[in-house]
């Protein structure tokens, strides 16, 4: 705990001295303190997603479900103990949040370069996501640093505060609302969706008992989504599920979303203008994509000597 200490003192001090004592994140916090952690993050994240491109969006999602969920605090990848119970068992989570172990890996390399324990799993979490979006294709964006980590969890506020494959559009802007985001924030942020896979029971009601729906897109689901069982079987959210690209929008446009909340960005409403704009415009998505990171990345991060930076991510100090 000596060399613990130390570290974090150093880490204060190199900080202190250029945030002017600001509480607020920044992207230099740890430049000076340990300028090989950022480099270390994307070597860790740009092997994974090599070995398993599914990997870049499971990143990209534990980051989101993180920050919906009291904030970016690493909350996410708590185990369960006497005082909680996991995020990781709430239902959005369950059986679906993936890329623990690569986040493990992450903690365990930046440690071992920075010397010690100096750069928290909530930072890791965000510059992940941003990494594998890159390591994808996607944009780049300047992560705003200096979160420190929970000391609690709560699988009662993962169930109610993380957006829902169900729900409509009006709930989904309260959802994203309630952390402070607009509605073009709703429209890029969903556009993650560009990456990754989801599973039959996730969409299983939209593809047999939903009518906005291209006939041919739910025929097509259905053949690896059967009416009774096969729930854990996966669908790609759009076309090209390790790219990322606009086909998640156009896919919108043509009535081909995969859940229901995803067509629901598409469906006479207020957000169908952006999707249009976006399915059109890869600049534009990216650029809005990268600016609605930031600012969830924003979302209620504990800084100065709140929290812990965790020795181990999956539990406290």
């Amino acid at each position: 705990m000596g060399s613990y200490s130390f570290c974090i003192a150093v880490l204060v001090m190199f900080n202190l001295s250029f945030m002017g004592f600001s509480a607020s994140l920044n992207p230099y916090f740890y430049a000076k303190a340990c300028p090989q952690a950022l480099p270390t993050i994307k070597r860790v994240v740009g092997a994974a997603v090599k070995q398993e491109r599914r990997m870049g969006a499971s990143l990209l999602r534990l980051h989101f479900h993180d920050c919906f969920v009291n904030g970016c605090d690493a909350s996410i990848l708590l185990d369960s103990t006497s005082a909680f119970t996991s995020e990781k068992n709430a239902v959005p989570n369950a059986n679906s949040a993936r890329g623990f172990e690569v986040i493990d890996r992450i903690k365990y390399e930046v440690d071992k370069v920075c010397g010690c324990p100096a750069v928290s799993c909530a930072d890791i979490l965000a510059v992940a996501a941003r990494d594998s979006v890159v390591a994808l294709g996607g944009p780049s964006w300047e992560v705003r640093l200096g979160r420190r980590d929970s000391t609690t969890a709560s699988e009662s506020k993962a169930n109610v505060d993380i957006p829902s494959p169900s729900m409509d559009l009006p709930e989904l802007f309260n959802s994203f609302k309630k952390q402070g985001l607009n509605m073009k924030d709703l429209v890029a942020l969903s556009g993650g969706h560009t990456l990754g896979l989801s599973q039959c029971r996730l969409f299983k009601n939209h593809i047999y008992n939903e009518s906005n729906i291209d006939p041919n897109f739910a025929r097509q689901r259905r053949a690896t989504c059967p009416p009774n069982g096969g729930d854990s079987n996966l669908a790609p959210l759009d076309p090209t599920p390790a790219s990322f690209d606009t086909k998640y929008f156009s896919n919108l446009v043509s009535k081909k979303g995969l859940l229901h909340s995803d067509q629901a960005l598409y469906n006479g409403g207020q957000t169908d203008y952006l999707v249009k704009t976006y399915s059109k415009n890869f600049v534009a998505f990216s650029k809005d994509f990268a600016s609605s990171m930031i600012k969830m990345g924003n979302i209620k991060p504990l800084t100065g000597k709140r929290g812990q930076i965790r020795l181990d991510c999956k539990k406290v100090n």
